[in-house]
Protein backbone atom coordinates (compact mmCIF):
# COMPACT_ATOMS: atom_id res chain seq x y z
CA UNK A 1 0.00 0.00 0.00
CA UNK A 2 1.37 3.44 -0.92
CA UNK A 3 2.11 6.14 1.62
CA UNK A 4 -0.65 8.35 0.17
CA UNK A 5 -3.23 5.60 0.58
CA UNK A 6 -2.07 5.02 4.16
CA UNK A 7 -2.49 8.70 4.99
CA UNK A 8 -5.93 8.79 3.36
CA UNK A 9 -7.05 5.72 5.30
CA UNK A 10 -5.67 7.20 8.52
CA UNK A 11 -7.59 10.45 7.97
CA UNK A 12 -10.75 8.50 7.17
CA UNK A 13 -10.39 6.44 10.35
CA UNK A 14 -9.76 9.56 12.40
CA UNK A 15 -12.81 11.26 10.89
CA UNK A 16 -14.97 8.20 11.54
CA UNK A 17 -13.73 8.06 15.14
CA UNK A 18 -14.55 11.75 15.63
CA UNK A 19 -18.06 11.30 14.22
CA UNK A 20 -18.67 8.28 16.44
CA UNK A 21 -17.47 10.15 19.52
CA UNK A 22 -19.69 13.11 18.70
CA UNK A 23 -22.71 10.84 18.25
CA UNK A 24 -21.93 9.02 21.49
CA UNK A 25 -21.56 12.31 23.39
CA UNK A 26 -24.83 13.62 21.97
CA UNK A 27 -26.62 10.36 22.83
CA UNK A 28 -25.35 10.44 26.43
CA UNK A 29 -26.27 14.11 26.77
CA UNK A 30 -29.79 13.56 25.47
CA UNK A 31 -30.20 10.49 27.70
CA UNK A 32 -29.12 12.47 30.75
CA UNK A 33 -31.49 15.30 29.83
CA UNK A 34 -34.41 12.88 29.39
CA UNK A 35 -33.74 11.25 32.78
CA UNK A 36 -33.43 14.68 34.38
CA UNK A 37 -36.72 15.91 32.90
CA UNK A 38 -38.64 12.77 33.87
CA UNK A 39 -37.14 12.84 37.38
CA UNK A 40 -37.99 16.52 37.82
CA UNK A 41 -41.54 15.95 36.53
CA UNK A 42 -42.01 13.02 38.92
CA UNK A 43 -40.72 15.05 41.88
CA UNK A 44 -43.00 17.98 40.98
CA UNK A 45 -45.95 15.63 40.54
CA UNK A 46 -45.35 14.04 43.97
CA UNK A 47 -45.14 17.45 45.62
CA UNK A 48 -48.27 18.64 43.86
CA UNK A 49 -50.22 15.41 44.47
CA UNK A 50 -49.41 14.75 48.13
CA UNK A 51 -49.22 18.35 49.34
CA UNK A 52 -51.87 19.89 47.13
CA UNK A 53 -54.77 18.95 44.92
CA UNK A 54 -54.95 15.20 44.23
CA UNK A 55 -56.21 15.65 40.72
CA UNK A 56 -54.70 13.18 38.24
CA UNK A 57 -55.46 15.53 35.37
CA UNK A 58 -53.01 18.09 36.80
CA UNK A 59 -50.34 15.39 37.15
CA UNK A 60 -50.88 14.47 33.53
CA UNK A 61 -50.25 18.09 32.51
CA UNK A 62 -46.93 18.09 34.39
CA UNK A 63 -45.77 14.93 32.61
CA UNK A 64 -47.02 16.26 29.28
CA UNK A 65 -44.88 19.38 29.73
CA UNK A 66 -41.82 17.23 30.51
CA UNK A 67 -42.64 15.13 27.45
CA UNK A 68 -42.79 18.18 25.17
CA UNK A 69 -39.50 19.58 26.52
CA UNK A 70 -37.82 16.21 26.02
CA UNK A 71 -39.04 15.99 22.44
CA UNK A 72 -37.87 19.57 21.78
CA UNK A 73 -34.36 19.01 23.09
CA UNK A 74 -33.65 15.48 21.85
CA UNK A 75 -33.31 14.25 18.27
CA UNK A 76 -35.32 11.50 16.65
CA UNK A 77 -38.32 9.70 18.12
CA UNK A 78 -36.83 7.15 20.56
CA UNK A 79 -36.53 9.51 23.53
CA UNK A 80 -40.05 10.85 23.04
CA UNK A 81 -41.56 7.37 22.81
CA UNK A 82 -39.66 6.09 25.86
CA UNK A 83 -40.69 9.22 27.79
CA UNK A 84 -44.34 8.77 26.84
CA UNK A 85 -44.28 5.15 28.04
CA UNK A 86 -42.67 6.22 31.32
CA UNK A 87 -45.17 9.04 31.83
CA UNK A 88 -48.20 6.79 31.27
CA UNK A 89 -46.86 4.09 33.58
CA UNK A 90 -45.82 6.67 36.22
CA UNK A 91 -49.30 8.20 36.29
CA UNK A 92 -50.75 4.70 36.62
CA UNK A 93 -48.28 3.48 39.26
CA UNK A 94 -47.78 6.52 41.49
CA UNK A 95 -50.96 8.56 41.21
CA UNK A 96 -53.82 6.15 40.42
CA UNK A 97 -55.60 4.04 43.01
CA UNK A 98 -54.46 1.52 44.11
CA UNK A 99 -51.19 3.45 44.56
CA UNK A 100 -47.78 1.90 43.76
CA UNK A 101 -49.40 -0.82 41.68
CA UNK A 102 -49.84 -1.02 37.92
CA UNK A 103 -53.47 -1.44 36.91
CA UNK A 104 -54.06 -1.54 33.17
CA UNK A 105 -57.81 -1.81 33.62
CA UNK A 106 -58.40 1.69 34.93
CA UNK A 107 -61.12 3.68 33.19
CA UNK A 108 -59.65 5.90 30.50
CA UNK A 109 -56.17 4.41 30.74
CA UNK A 110 -55.94 3.43 27.03
CA UNK A 111 -57.00 6.93 26.06
CA UNK A 112 -54.29 8.46 28.28
CA UNK A 113 -51.68 6.09 26.86
CA UNK A 114 -52.64 6.80 23.26
CA UNK A 115 -52.87 10.55 23.94
CA UNK A 116 -49.38 10.81 25.44
CA UNK A 117 -47.90 8.64 22.71
CA UNK A 118 -49.55 10.85 20.08
CA UNK A 119 -48.21 13.98 21.79
CA UNK A 120 -44.66 12.59 21.79
CA UNK A 121 -44.84 11.55 18.13
CA UNK A 122 -46.36 14.83 16.95
CA UNK A 123 -43.95 16.94 19.01
CA UNK A 124 -40.93 14.90 17.91
CA UNK A 125 -42.00 15.10 14.26
CA UNK A 126 -42.59 18.85 14.49
CA UNK A 127 -39.32 19.61 16.29
CA UNK A 128 -37.34 17.39 13.92
CA UNK A 129 -38.84 19.25 10.97
CA UNK A 130 -38.06 22.60 12.61
CA UNK A 131 -34.47 21.55 13.32
CA UNK A 132 -34.01 20.45 9.71
CA UNK A 133 -35.56 23.71 8.53
CA UNK A 134 -33.20 25.73 10.75
CA UNK A 135 -30.26 23.72 9.46
CA UNK A 136 -31.35 24.30 5.87
CA UNK A 137 -31.72 28.04 6.53
CA UNK A 138 -28.28 28.16 8.16
CA UNK A 139 -26.73 26.34 5.20
CA UNK A 140 -28.52 28.66 2.79
CA UNK A 141 -27.27 31.74 4.65
CA UNK A 142 -23.76 30.30 4.65
CA UNK A 143 -24.00 29.67 0.90
CA UNK A 144 -25.27 33.24 0.34
CA UNK A 145 -22.42 34.63 2.43
CA UNK A 146 -19.91 32.61 0.45
CA UNK A 147 -21.55 33.76 -2.79
CA UNK A 148 -21.23 37.39 -1.65
CA UNK A 149 -17.56 36.78 -0.88
CA UNK A 150 -17.00 35.24 -4.29
CA UNK A 151 -18.82 38.16 -5.92
CA UNK A 152 -16.63 40.59 -4.01
CA UNK A 153 -13.50 38.70 -5.06
CA UNK A 154 -14.63 38.74 -8.69
CA UNK A 155 -15.39 42.47 -8.54
CA UNK A 156 -12.02 43.14 -6.92
CA UNK A 157 -10.21 41.16 -9.60
CA UNK A 158 -12.04 43.06 -12.33
CA UNK A 159 -11.35 46.37 -10.62
CA UNK A 160 -7.68 45.58 -10.04
CA UNK A 161 -7.15 44.41 -13.61
CA UNK A 162 -8.86 47.57 -14.86
CA UNK A 163 -7.36 50.09 -12.47
CA UNK A 164 -3.80 48.76 -12.52
CA UNK A 165 -3.41 49.35 -16.24
CA UNK A 166 -3.87 53.13 -16.20
CA UNK A 167 -1.33 54.08 -13.50
CA UNK A 168 1.19 51.44 -14.60
CA UNK A 169 0.92 52.59 -18.21
CA UNK A 170 1.39 56.17 -17.03
CA UNK A 171 4.43 55.28 -14.92
CA UNK A 172 6.04 53.28 -17.73
CA UNK A 173 5.29 56.00 -20.30
CA UNK A 174 6.58 58.86 -18.13
CA UNK A 175 9.71 57.01 -17.05
CA UNK A 176 10.47 55.94 -20.65
CA UNK A 177 10.07 59.51 -21.89
CA UNK A 178 12.28 60.76 -19.07
CA UNK A 179 15.06 58.25 -19.83
CA UNK A 180 14.93 58.33 -23.63
CA UNK A 181 14.47 62.07 -24.11
CA UNK A 182 16.33 63.42 -21.09
CA UNK A 183 18.77 65.69 -23.05
CA UNK A 184 15.97 67.28 -25.11
CA UNK A 185 13.61 67.86 -22.18
CA UNK A 186 13.40 71.16 -20.37
CA UNK A 187 13.57 71.32 -16.58
CA UNK A 188 9.84 72.01 -16.45
CA UNK A 189 9.05 68.96 -18.62
CA UNK A 190 11.28 66.72 -16.48
CA UNK A 191 9.57 67.95 -13.32
CA UNK A 192 6.16 67.27 -14.85
CA UNK A 193 7.12 63.69 -15.79
CA UNK A 194 8.47 62.99 -12.30
CA UNK A 195 5.32 64.51 -10.78
CA UNK A 196 3.17 62.21 -12.94
CA UNK A 197 5.17 59.19 -11.81
CA UNK A 198 4.77 60.26 -8.17
CA UNK A 199 1.02 60.78 -8.55
CA UNK A 200 0.47 57.37 -10.15
CA UNK A 201 2.72 55.70 -7.56
CA UNK A 202 0.76 57.25 -4.71
CA UNK A 203 -2.47 56.08 -6.26
CA UNK A 204 -1.10 52.54 -6.53
CA UNK A 205 -0.03 52.70 -2.88
CA UNK A 206 -3.56 53.74 -1.93
CA UNK A 207 -4.99 50.82 -3.88
CA UNK A 208 -2.62 48.39 -2.14
CA UNK A 209 -3.81 49.76 1.23
CA UNK A 210 -7.38 49.13 0.14
CA UNK A 211 -6.57 45.57 -0.91
CA UNK A 212 -4.87 44.90 2.42
CA UNK A 213 -7.94 46.28 4.17
CA UNK A 214 -10.38 43.96 2.41
CA UNK A 215 -8.02 41.02 2.93
CA UNK A 216 -7.96 41.80 6.64
CA UNK A 217 -11.77 41.71 6.76
CA UNK A 218 -12.13 38.54 4.69
CA UNK A 219 -9.63 36.70 6.89
CA UNK A 220 -11.83 37.29 9.94
CA UNK A 221 -14.54 34.78 10.74
CA UNK A 222 -17.90 35.70 9.23
CA UNK A 223 -16.50 38.99 7.90
CA UNK A 224 -16.79 40.56 11.35
CA UNK A 225 -14.44 43.26 12.63
CA UNK A 226 -13.09 43.93 16.10
CA UNK A 227 -14.90 46.98 17.45
CA UNK A 228 -13.98 49.24 20.32
CA UNK A 229 -15.60 52.45 21.61
CA UNK A 230 -14.03 55.37 19.75
CA UNK A 231 -14.54 59.14 19.78
CA UNK A 232 -16.03 60.05 16.40
CA UNK A 233 -14.30 63.44 16.23
CA UNK A 234 -10.86 61.85 16.70
CA UNK A 235 -11.47 59.26 13.96
CA UNK A 236 -12.62 61.98 11.54
CA UNK A 237 -9.65 64.22 12.37
CA UNK A 238 -7.16 61.40 11.85
CA UNK A 239 -8.71 60.52 8.47
CA UNK A 240 -8.52 64.14 7.29
CA UNK A 241 -4.91 64.48 8.46
CA UNK A 242 -3.90 61.34 6.59
CA UNK A 243 -5.70 62.50 3.44
CA UNK A 244 -4.16 65.97 3.48
CA UNK A 245 -0.69 64.44 3.44
CA UNK A 246 -1.65 62.90 0.11
CA UNK A 247 -3.80 65.76 -1.21
CA UNK A 248 -2.56 69.05 0.27
CA UNK A 249 -5.01 71.12 -1.84
CA UNK A 250 -8.17 69.40 -0.63
CA UNK A 251 -10.63 71.56 1.33
CA UNK A 252 -13.10 69.92 3.70
CA UNK A 253 -15.88 71.49 5.77
CA UNK A 254 -16.87 69.34 8.74
CA UNK A 255 -20.27 69.73 10.35
CA UNK A 256 -21.13 67.65 13.40
CA UNK A 257 -23.15 67.94 16.63
CA UNK A 258 -21.65 69.74 19.59
CA UNK A 259 -22.42 66.85 21.92
CA UNK A 260 -19.84 64.14 22.62
CA UNK A 261 -20.15 61.21 20.18
CA UNK A 262 -18.81 57.75 21.04
CA UNK A 263 -19.29 54.83 18.67
CA UNK A 264 -18.09 51.22 18.56
CA UNK A 265 -16.01 50.67 15.41
CA UNK A 266 -12.69 49.63 14.00
CA UNK A 267 -11.14 53.12 13.73
CA UNK A 268 -8.56 52.21 11.08
CA UNK A 269 -11.20 50.78 8.77
CA UNK A 270 -13.62 53.68 9.19
CA UNK A 271 -10.75 56.11 8.55
CA UNK A 272 -10.13 54.23 5.31
CA UNK A 273 -13.80 54.64 4.32
CA UNK A 274 -13.68 58.40 4.99
CA UNK A 275 -10.42 58.74 3.07
CA UNK A 276 -11.78 56.83 0.07
CA UNK A 277 -15.01 58.85 -0.08
CA UNK A 278 -13.32 62.23 0.42
CA UNK A 279 -10.60 61.43 -2.11
CA UNK A 280 -13.19 60.30 -4.68
CA UNK A 281 -15.13 63.53 -4.14
CA UNK A 282 -11.98 65.58 -4.69
CA UNK A 283 -10.64 63.64 -7.68
CA UNK A 284 -13.79 62.67 -9.57
CA UNK A 285 -16.23 65.51 -8.97
CA UNK A 286 -14.46 67.89 -11.36
CA UNK A 287 -14.88 70.71 -8.83
CA UNK A 288 -12.53 72.43 -6.43
CA UNK A 289 -15.32 73.63 -4.17
CA UNK A 290 -14.90 72.58 -0.53
CA UNK A 291 -16.25 69.11 0.24
CA UNK A 292 -18.82 68.86 3.03
CA UNK A 293 -18.55 66.11 5.62
CA UNK A 294 -21.82 66.15 7.59
CA UNK A 295 -22.13 63.95 10.70
CA UNK A 296 -25.57 63.51 12.25
CA UNK A 297 -26.57 61.80 15.47
CA UNK A 298 -29.73 59.66 15.32
CA UNK A 299 -31.22 57.58 18.14
CA UNK A 300 -30.00 54.23 16.76
CA UNK A 301 -27.10 55.20 14.49
CA UNK A 302 -24.67 57.91 13.43
CA UNK A 303 -24.61 58.94 9.78
CA UNK A 304 -21.67 60.32 7.79
CA UNK A 305 -22.41 62.19 4.56
CA UNK A 306 -19.74 63.23 2.05
CA UNK A 307 -21.14 65.86 -0.34
CA UNK A 308 -19.31 67.33 -3.32
CA UNK A 309 -20.38 70.12 -5.68
CA UNK A 310 -19.32 68.75 -9.04
CA UNK A 311 -20.67 66.83 -11.99
CA UNK A 312 -22.51 64.16 -9.99
CA UNK A 313 -22.78 60.48 -10.81
CA UNK A 314 -24.03 59.02 -14.08
CA UNK A 315 -27.57 57.79 -13.36
CA UNK A 316 -26.83 54.56 -15.28
CA UNK A 317 -23.84 53.92 -13.03
CA UNK A 318 -25.60 54.55 -9.70
CA UNK A 319 -27.02 51.00 -9.22
CA UNK A 320 -23.53 49.52 -9.71
CA UNK A 321 -21.41 52.21 -8.06
CA UNK A 322 -20.26 49.96 -5.21
CA UNK A 323 -19.38 46.97 -7.41
CA UNK A 324 -15.96 48.34 -8.26
CA UNK A 325 -16.45 48.42 -12.01
CA UNK A 326 -17.65 50.82 -14.68
CA UNK A 327 -20.91 49.69 -16.31
CA UNK A 328 -21.23 52.58 -18.73
CA UNK A 329 -18.90 52.98 -21.67
CA UNK A 330 -18.89 56.76 -21.67
CA UNK A 331 -17.41 58.76 -18.83
CA UNK A 332 -16.72 62.44 -18.45
CA UNK A 333 -14.13 61.74 -15.77
CA UNK A 334 -10.60 62.03 -17.14
CA UNK A 335 -9.07 60.59 -13.97
CA UNK A 336 -8.65 56.94 -13.17
CA UNK A 337 -11.87 55.07 -12.42
CA UNK A 338 -13.33 54.84 -8.96
CA UNK A 339 -12.19 51.21 -8.97
CA UNK A 340 -12.06 49.19 -5.81
CA UNK A 341 -12.32 52.14 -3.42
CA UNK A 342 -16.12 52.05 -3.14
CA UNK A 343 -16.14 48.25 -3.03
CA UNK A 344 -13.86 48.45 -0.02
CA UNK A 345 -16.13 51.04 1.59
CA UNK A 346 -19.16 48.79 1.17
CA UNK A 347 -17.30 45.79 2.57
CA UNK A 348 -16.13 47.72 5.64
CA UNK A 349 -19.54 49.25 6.38
CA UNK A 350 -21.34 45.92 5.97
CA UNK A 351 -18.81 44.32 8.32
CA UNK A 352 -19.88 46.98 10.85
CA UNK A 353 -23.58 46.11 10.24
CA UNK A 354 -24.11 49.53 8.69
CA UNK A 355 -25.42 50.82 5.37
CA UNK A 356 -23.89 52.88 2.57
CA UNK A 357 -25.67 54.65 -0.29
CA UNK A 358 -24.89 56.97 -3.18
CA UNK A 359 -27.15 59.59 -4.74
CA UNK A 360 -27.13 62.85 -6.66
CA UNK A 361 -28.27 66.26 -5.47
CA UNK A 362 -28.86 69.31 -7.70
CA UNK A 363 -25.22 70.44 -7.42
CA UNK A 364 -23.25 67.21 -7.17
CA UNK A 365 -23.17 63.83 -5.44
CA UNK A 366 -23.75 62.48 -1.95
CA UNK A 367 -22.23 59.39 -0.36
CA UNK A 368 -23.78 58.48 2.99
CA UNK A 369 -22.97 55.66 5.36
CA UNK A 370 -24.41 54.83 8.76
CA UNK A 371 -22.93 52.98 11.72
CA UNK A 372 -25.33 51.46 14.27
CA UNK A 373 -25.12 52.33 17.92
CA UNK A 374 -24.62 49.51 20.37
CA UNK A 375 -25.76 49.45 23.98
CA UNK A 376 -22.38 50.54 25.35
CA UNK A 377 -22.37 53.45 22.90
CA UNK A 378 -25.69 54.74 24.26
CA UNK A 379 -24.47 54.23 27.83
CA UNK A 380 -21.36 56.33 27.12
CA UNK A 381 -23.34 59.30 25.80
Amino acid sequence: MSCANTKTESRYNQLSFTICMNMKTRYLTETAFTILMLGAATAAAFAFFYFGNKNVANITIIYTLALILTALYTSGYIFGIVSSLFCVIAVNYFFSYPYFRVNFYLDGYPVTFIGMLAISLITSTTTTALKRQRQAIAEREKALTEADREKLRANLLRAVSHDLRTPLTGIIGSSSSYLENYPELSEEERTELVANIKEDSQWLLNMVENLLTVTRINNNSENQVKKSPEIVEEVVSEAILRLRKRLPDIRIRVSMPNNFLMLSMDPTLIEQVLINLLENAFVHSGSREPIDLVIEDAPDFISFKVRDYGRGIDEKQLPYIFEGQQRTAESTDSHKGIGIGLSICKTIIQAHDGTITASNHPNGADFTFTLPKEKEDQDNV
